[in-house]
C-alpha cells in the first residue's frame, strides 16, 4: 500500500482517524470532519508508533497499519477460530485473557489464536454449557461478557489447584445451598463422602444429598451432578467439567456458577478418567476426590 501521510484526505485517513479513536488517542474534530490528516492525526499515529515499539514517524505505512489494524480489534468483532495464518490481534489477546483468568489456560496472552486457544476455549464452552467447537461466535461472547466483572483487569493466572481454610469453608457451606447426587455407584460414593464431609464442617451445612435429580429441592443455589461416564455424542450441551484435565478446579465451579443464567446452577461434575469398576478405585480413592471437590466448591463460592 501507499503510505498515508500528512495533507492527504479521504476515506483511508477517516479510516485511520476511527482507528486510532478506537484505541483512546485523541484526535482535532475539525481534523476528523474533514477526513483530513493535519497535524493532530500526525502526532497520533507518532505516538501511536511509539507505543507500538515501531520505528519514529508520523506516517501509516503497511507495518504501521498493520499493527493498527490488530490494535484496534475489539472483543467480539469478529468471529475467531483456528486457522493459518492464525487470527491475531487485540481482540484474540483479550480473549486469551479472560480464559486464562477464568481458569482455562491457554498460554502466554500473545494475541496469536493457536491451538493451545483453541483447545482452552473448548473447555471453557464445555463448561458454560455450549457447543465445544472452539470457535468464538457470538454465543460465546455473551458469556465472556456476562463474567467481564470475574476477568477484566486481572493478570493470567498459571493454573494451581487452590484449598481453603476450614473457617471459610464452613462459612460457604453455612451461605449456600448445594445439592450434589451421583448417576453411578462410584459417583455416588463420592457424593455421599462429599456430604459427609461438609457436615462435618459445620453443624448447619447447607449440603443436600439427593439420590436423583428428580428428589432435588427446590430452593438451591447449586446443583453438582457427579458421573462416572461422559455424556452421550447426542446429548444437549450442558455445563460440564471433566476432572481428569482439571488442575483449576475452583477456577472452573466459579466460571460455570457465575455464567449460569438462572438458579439453581447445575454443573456435571465427570469423573471419567479418576474412577473406574476395574476394582482399582479404593474408598480412599473416594475420600481423597470429595475432598478436592468439596475444596473447589468452596473457593468457588468464597467470594
Amino acid at each position: 500500500m501507499e503510505p498515508i501521510v500528512k495533507g492527504m484526505k479521504g476515506p483511508a485517513v477517516e479510516d485511520v482517524q476511527s482507528r486510532l479513536a478506537i484505541l483512546g488517542i485523541e484526535i482535532d474534530q475539525a481534523e476528523r470532519d474533514e477526513k483530513l490528516f493535519g497535524d493532530s492525526t500526525a502526532h497520533a499515529v507518532s505516538s501511536f508508533r511509539e507505543d507500538s515499539g515501531l520505528a519514529p514517524g508520523d506516517e501509516v505505512d503497511m507495518t504501521c497499519w498493520s499493527a493498527l489494524v490488530d490494535a484496534s480489534y475489539r472483543l467480539g468483532d469478529r468471529t475467531l477460530y483456528l486457522r493459518l495464518p492464525n487470527f491475531h490481534g487485540a481482540d484474540v489477546r483479550a480473549l486469551q485473557q479472560a480464559l486464562n483468568v477464568l481458569g482455562f489456560a491457554c498460554g502466554t496472552d500473545d494475541g496469536y489464536f493457536g491451538p493451545h486457544t483453541e483447545a482452552a476455549l473448548q473447555q471453557f464452552q464445555e463448561n458454560v454449557g455450549l457447543f465445544a467447537d472452539g470457535m468464538a461466535f457470538q454465543d460465546t461472547y455473551a458469556y465472556i461478557e456476562r463474567l467481564r466483572h470475574v476477568w477484566e483487569g486481572k493478570p493470567s493466572i498459571v493454573e494451581a489447584e487452590e484449598r481453603i481454610g476450614f473457617a471459610r469453608a464452613a462459612e460457604v457451606l453455612e451461605n449456600y445451598r448445594i445439592a450434589v447426587y451421583g448417576e453411578d455407584p462410584i459417583a455416588r460414593s463420592v457424593a455421599s463422602r462429599m456430604w459427609n464431609i461438609a457436615s462435618a464442617t459445620t453443624e448447619t451445612s447447607g449440603m443436600v444429598l439427593c439420590d436423583s435429580k428428580e428428589a432435588i429441592p427446590a430452593d438451591m443455589d447449586l446443583v453438582l451432578e457427579l458421573a462416572g461416564t461422559g455424556l452421550p455424542d447426542d446429548a444437549e450441551p450442558r455445563p460440564t467439567i471433566a476432572l481428569e484435565e482439571c488442575v483449576n478446579l475452583s477456577q472452573r465451579i466459579g466460571t460455570a456458577f457465575a455464567a449460569a443464567k438462572e438458579r439453581p446452577a447445575f454443573i456435571r461434575m465427570e469423573l471419567t478418567g479418576i474412577s473406574s469398576y476395574n476394582g482399582m478405585f479404593t474408598s480412599s480413592d473416594a475420600q481423597t476426590l470429595a475432598v478436592r471437590l468439596l475444596d473447589g466448591v468452596c473457593a468457588a463460592l468464597n467470594v
